[in-house]
């Protein structure tokens, strides 16, 4: 069973700060100096592979590794100490910072890199375009059923979804559906890409993901705001959020320079360029 949070954050306090009083913790020490092992969220993906590549070209004789599978999927690999930086596009849950503390005696460093406009795909044929974050919950939990019930055809709505490993899965789950389950009706894919293919091909679907996927579908408005850069680095729409690089401890040598890159002017260009958001804005 899990702890309460606060009894939670108060035990690994103690825990970062007496490490060596800890049976089974060790230090992460980085396997190989001259790579960099990249693996977790499915949304931050395209962006960690873009940003690897310009790294790569300005500083010779480093690689780096960067795969998907899903934000639990590189928490777990974290917690092991399999990887350097676990890509999220959701906080550390207190299980997996609970790892990481029983492991190395840290509970994990975040780095926001970006900001997301989780976006709500619909096929461009659908008349729907604006939905609230009210009938969202409805949709996805089978209160509402057919796009007739917000304004558009007599036809039943097609739930898409990520699977349960995605840090997208869960956010949603928190801050749209605020806890309640996903209907039984949904259909899960194992990526993002795959959501937009199908709610690209099917009028009558609806998915969501990180606003940087959406290719030949639309963005709805939520609340009757549009998911545009002015509105996600004001916060004013209603799902904005931010991506992270995670890491066990503080980063030093490579890892750091690389953390450091990404959040320069130039790497957020690359963030830009991609289909993400900067995390400050230019001046």
């Amino acid at each position: 069973m899990i702890a309460p949070i606060k009894t939670v954050i108060l035990h690994l306090v103690v825990l970062c700060v007496l490490p060596a009083l800890l049976p089974g913790c060790h230090k992460y020490t980085q396997r190989e100096p001259s790579i960099i092992r990249i693996k977790g969220s499915d949304t931050v993906l395209i962006l960690a592979q873009s940003l690897a590549e310009h790294y790569m070209i300005g500083h010779a004789g480093i690689s780096i590794h960067v795969e998907g599978g899903g934000t639990a999927t590189g928490a777990r690999e974290l917690v092991n100490g399999n990887i350097d930086i676990c890509t999220a596009s959701r906080p550390l849950q207190p299980e997996e910072i609970q790892g990481l503390a029983r492991n190395f005696g840290r509970i994990g460093v975040a780095h926001a890199v970006a900001k997301d406009a989780l976006s709500i795909y619909l096929n461009q044929q659908n008349p729907v375009d604006n939905l609230t974050m009210n009938q969202l919950k409805q949709i996805y939990t089978r209160r509402i059923t057919n796009w007739r019930q917000v304004g558009g055809d007599d036809a039943s709505i097609i739930l898409l979804n990520r699977t349960p490993n995605s840090g997208t899965y869960l956010y949603f789950q928190e801050h749209v559906l605020e806890g309640e389950d996903y209907s039984d009706s949904t259909l899960p894919l194992p990526t993002t890409a795959l959501i937009v293919k199908n709610v690209a091909t099917n009028r009558y679907a609806i998915g969501f993901g990180g606003i940087a996927y959406a290719a030949n579908v639309k963005h709805c408005r939520v609340n009757g705001i549009e998911p545009t850069q002015e509105n996600v680095m004001r916060d004013l729409y209603p799902i904005t959020r931010y991506l992270f690089l995670y890491t066990i401890d503080r980063p030093q040598g490579i890892v750091k320079d690389f953390i450091t890159w990404v959040i320069s002017p130039e790497g957020q260009e690359v963030v830009r360029k991609v289909g993400y958001f900067p995390i400050w804005e230019a001046q």
